[in-house]
């Protein structure tokens, strides 16, 4: 469960960048529209941080080692780098799921 709501947090981290990239910071620069960049970066920047939090709170006991951390906190600050990496912390959930043990 707490993976689930890593991902969910992710995704939304993710999506707040397109939002950021691709619709506030062209419109600001190329149309001379820069209402978006403020709410939309505070957004972003909440997103971000709640996905650093997010690391702290689900990621333990999940399999992820030193290397698995650092790939998950380095996605954060590429962009696309959430959607990039759900694949491989989808993998390490299933991988402790499948570790867990079965209930008598």
């Amino acid at each position: 469960m707490r993976i689930r709501a890593f991902r969910f947090i992710a995704l939304f981290e993710g999506v707040t960048t397109i939002l950021l990239f691709l619709l506030a910071m062209p419109l600001k620069y190329w149309l001379d529209y820069p209402a978006l960049v403020p709410p939309i970066g505070r957004l972003h920047g909440a997103a971000w941080l709640l996905y650093i939090a997010a690391m702290v709170f689900c990621l333990p006991g999940h399999g992820f080692g030193l290397v698995g951390w650092l790939r998950t906190f380095v996605a954060a600050l590429l962009p696309f780098g959430t959607f990039l990496n759900d694949p491989y912390v989808r993998r390490k959930a299933e991988a402790a799921r499948q570790e867990e043990p079965v209930p008598a």
